[in-house]
């Protein structure tokens, strides 16, 4: 006489192709403008043509636009998926993150402070969109979307993006970047770069709540 199995069901195979759905396509293209701009600040870096500072600060807006139209597929195909939510979260880091991060660094702000306060801005992206994930059912009182931010939305970064395309336009970047540079202890200091700092901490402000419309 057999005994019956103790040992657990097989575990279905998760299918990351199958699982995409028309959303997840504009959320990828999203992460593509992402990287194709950190690409672009390198490439400025070695060659100090403007074009490639002026294409790189351009992709900001086009992952925005990405951003945007992502969700409103998802809500008007009824896909939402935490797999998309996911997707979502780690392209908006490189797209608003780490990409106008490598934008300010290329421009020039790369004294010792300014790192710091990149650095800073970036982890601050990081955990505004963890708590975002964490929080995002409870906020939405069992709507579709959630009603409020709490804490500026990280694609807000794209203003910080504009700031420093216009400054390129102008000139303005490298030796004169607008706000010149200060001596502040062992290492220098770009006022500019405050902006950076000031975005990171609305971000993760608590008491800062933006509607969602």
């Amino acid at each position: 006489m057999s005994t019956p199995s103790n040992a657990p069901p097989a575990r279905k195979h998760f299918s990351m192709i199958r699982g995409f759905h028309l959303a997840d396509m504009f959320t990828l293209g999203n992460a593509a403008c992402g990287v194709g701009a950190v690409f672009l600040a390198m490439a400025f870096v070695a060659s100090q043509s403007i074009d490639h500072f002026l294409w790189a600060a351009a992709l900001a807006p086009a992952a925005f636009i990405f951003d945007v139209f992502d969700g409103r597929i998802a809500r008007w195909r009824q896909t939402h998926s935490a797999l998309g939510r996911e997707l979502d979260s780690l392209a908006d880091i490189i797209s608003f993150g780490v990409a106008p991060a490598a934008l300010a660094f290329a421009a020039g702000l790369k004294g010792g402070w300014d790192c710091l306060l990149l650095i800073y801005f970036v982890c601050c992206g990081v955990s505004r969109l963890a708590r975002y994930n964490v929080t995002a059912e409870a906020l939405s009182e069992g709507a579709d979307k959630v009603k409020f931010f709490e804490g500026t939305p990280i694609p807000t970064s794209v203003a910080l993006v504009g700031v420093l395309a216009l400054a390129a336009w102008q000139g303005r970047i490298g030796e004169a970047i607008w706000g010149g540079v200060w001596l502040v202890g062992p290492w220098a200091l770009h006022p500019l770069t405050l902006l950076f700092g000031l975005s990171g901490t609305l971000m993760i402000s608590k008491t800062l709540r933006i509607p969602k419309f």
